[in-house]
């Protein structure tokens, strides 16, 4: 699912594509988008982006005379921009935004899973916190002084998915941030937290008189949760070889790369309270769920997704694995509740499967059957069958 990281890439990808662009015309839905229609028309409007936490906004500002139209973007499993020639439309275009070129171009809002979602006005979701890249310090401030709140009597692992204190965390950040500090997963969050207030008040006390520079490289050589909440994202925008850069094909393989937790081998993991897992390294802690098992991770099973399956003929091999059993319904974000629920047709596929034969030989004809019977009894001297 789409992160902190991925909203900022994907704001500053429509600043820089669309930047000295003339869109001109209405906006265009698909009858499947998950937002409203946009009542929005001009002979001539650029567009801008700005990201918070998990959100995206974008603005439509009129050449001439009209008020600006703000739209506000949730990303769900597999939302992202692209800006195409009209004539060739990406598949799952659900909202689209026509330039006054010739030939035009659409920027367009792609969402294969259709988890993303859109709303009118330039209001951000309420009830999210700051964001941990924009607003570093507002959140740091909002976690610290809010520690009594009952979201701190989780593990630290599912504290760091509520989007009221950590906006912008999600699956893949928080693996990779409780690793770099060894920290478990399951720990109570606010045992995590309040060492994290007494330490920093310590260190106040016993260098009052530390200069900017060496609180700043002090910082940099031990980070602190909420501190990696920060750089870490800013490690996924800031890199030298684009994780996510929508014109680069190879992106998928540096992001990998650049993985020290998340999906890598040899990690274990377990899914927490809310169905999701967690990947970590070492002991799970003391809160976590009882009568799971972890998993580690073998190197096979990295391999490339995309990678061709093998043709199978047997009949056998037709048959379809029996589904895996359906997590608990998650509360943390409703795009990821949707995925979790299963699709038609799949029990109808295991009866099917149930009926197939074991074994790819095929049967002999009945009557042949009755044949070789019949030949063995007279060999037999004609002895009736028992």
């Amino acid at each position: 699912m789409p992160e902190c990281p991925e909203l900022h890439l994907a704001a500053r990808y429509i600043n820089e594509a669309c930047g000295g662009v003339v869109f001109a015309g209405g906006v265009e839905r698909s009858a499947v988008g998950r937002g409203p229609e946009v009542p929005f028309s001009s002979e001539a409007y650029r567009i801008s982006a700005a990201s918070r936490g998990k959100e995206l906004r974008l603005r439509l500002a009129p050449l001439g005379p009209g008020a600006s139209q703000d739209l506000v973007f949730r990303f769900g499993m597999s939302g992202s921009f692209r800006l195409h020639p009209a004539a060739q439309l990406p598949r799952h275009a659900h909202l689209r935004f026509l330039t006054r070129e010739n030939p035009p171009r659409a920027l367009c809002f792609v969402d294969v899973r259709r988890f993303g979602s859109w709303r009118l006005g330039d209001a951000w979701q309420p009830g999210r916190g700051p964001c941990v890249l924009s607003e570093y310090q507002a959140f740091r401030e909002n976690v610290l002084k809010n520690l009594d709140d009952k979201a701190f009597d989780k593990p630290i692992c599912e504290a760091l998915l509520n989007q009221k204190f950590f906006n912008g965390i999600g699956n893949y950040l928080r693996a990779e941030i409780l690793y770099r500090l060894k920290i478990p997963p399951f720990e109570k969050a606010r045992t995590v937290l309040e060492a994290l207030k007494e330490q920093e008040q310590a260190r106040r006390k016993k260098n009052p008189s530390l200069t900017l520079s060496k609180k700043l490289k002090l910082k940099r050589e031990n980070p602190d949760l909420l501190e990696l909440c920060h750089t870490v994202p800013m490690e996924v925008i800031t890199a030298e070889k684009k994780l996510f850069d929508p014109d680069d094909s190879d992106n998928y393989a540096a992001f990998k790369n650049w993985l020290q937790c998340y999906l890598v081998p040899g990690m274990s993991s377990l899914r927490d309270r809310n169905g999701r897992t967690i990947w970590f390294q070492g002991e799970p802690g003391p809160m976590a769920p009882k009568g799971q098992t972890s998993r580690k991770k073998r190197a096979q099973l990295k391999a490339d997704p995309e990678a061709p399956t093998p043709e199978v003929t047997t009949h056998t091999s037709k048959r379809r694995p029996r589904a895996a059993a359906k997590p608990p319904k998650l509360v943390t974000e409703e795009e990821e509740e949707a995925a979790a629920k299963p699709r038609k047709g799949r029990s109808r596929g295991r009866k099917r499967a149930a009926a197939a034969p074991d074994s790819s030989e095929p049967e002999p004809p009945a009557k042949a059957k009755r044949s070789r019977r019949t030949t063995a009894r007279r060999g037999r001297g004609g002895a009736p069958a028992v």
